[in-house]
């Protein structure tokens, strides 16, 4: 993936900045996104070209539609053409709260950050990826996302979610013949200092809530984008891929006796 343009929404901290490091490790040229956390965003550019590639840090808020196009079209004037969109950011309320207590402007938001947004930024690196011949494209969900089922006390977060799982499908069948794949990671219950942990510290830890027993680290999650990354990885596309340690995070584990 050497000289490929990789841009990771939400990438100052968590998930997002695993990814991004895993890719600029791989020798991807990076484009990091981040709302308030500047110095965050800040002090991983640095570290990302310690490593020999090309970074720039852009604020823009996913939710906001000309924020959006304003990220695109910095990344493309600085960085060039995006090969890699890796959309991890998007808002969730972790208040555990009926659907009827939710504020209207709090469901336009969680909808906007999670769907909308999402499509509109695939949208604006879609035609660059034609042009190449080549695009990866990943979506971030949740646990057993593919199987639309009730969450109750996420109602919002979950259709939005649930519909990026089917965007996610169709893009991937109507991108297939320009060399663009498409596909959905969806992470475990990976919370704090996890989100930039790696496997070997994660398998220092227990969890009792995950049946394979450890909690999910920040690796666990870069390594598989990174592989749906690679050029060689062209036929997988439209999948929806649990990585969770087996946790089921709306039916709870029945622990053996």
């Amino acid at each position: 993936m050497k000289g490929k343009v990789a841009l990771i929404t939400g990438s100052a901290k968590g998930l997002g900045r695993r990814t991004a490091l895993t890719l600029a490790e791989q020798g991807c040229h990076i484009a990091l996104n981040y709302v308030h956390s500047e110095a965050e965003a800040f002090d991983l550019r640095r570290q990302i070209e310690g490593l020999g590639v090309s970074c720039i840090a852009i604020k823009a808020d996913i939710s906001q539609r000309e924020e959006i196009e304003a990220l695109a079209n910095e990344v493309a004037a600085k960085l060039g053409t995006v090969d890699i969109l890796v959309n991890n950011a998007g808002p969730f309320i972790r208040e555990r709260r009926l659907f009827a207590d939710y504020t209207q402007a709090e469901i336009l938001t969680m909808i906007e950050g999670n769907l909308v947004g999402t499509m509109l930024l695939d949208h604006f690196v879609l035609q660059g990826m034609r042009n190449k011949g080549w695009g990866r494209i990943i979506h971030f969900g949740f646990g057993h996302a593919a199987e639309s089922r009730a969450w109750p006390h996420r109602a919002v977060y979950a259709a939005a979610k649930t519909g990026l799982v089917s965007f996610t499908k169709t893009l991937a069948v109507e991108e297939a013949p320009y060399g663009i794949t498409v596909n959905m990671v969806c992470p475990g219950d990976i919370r704090g200092d996890n989100k930039e942990m790696s496997i070997e510290e994660a398998r220092q830890m227990q969890d009792g809530e995950t049946p394979l027993g450890r909690p999910g680290s920040g690796e666990d999650i870069s390594r598989v984008i990174a592989f749906l990354c690679h050029k060689d990885s062209d036929f997988i596309t439209g999948n929806i891929m649990d990585i969770s340690g087996g946790l089921d995070p709306i039916r709870p584990w029945i622990k053996p006796t």
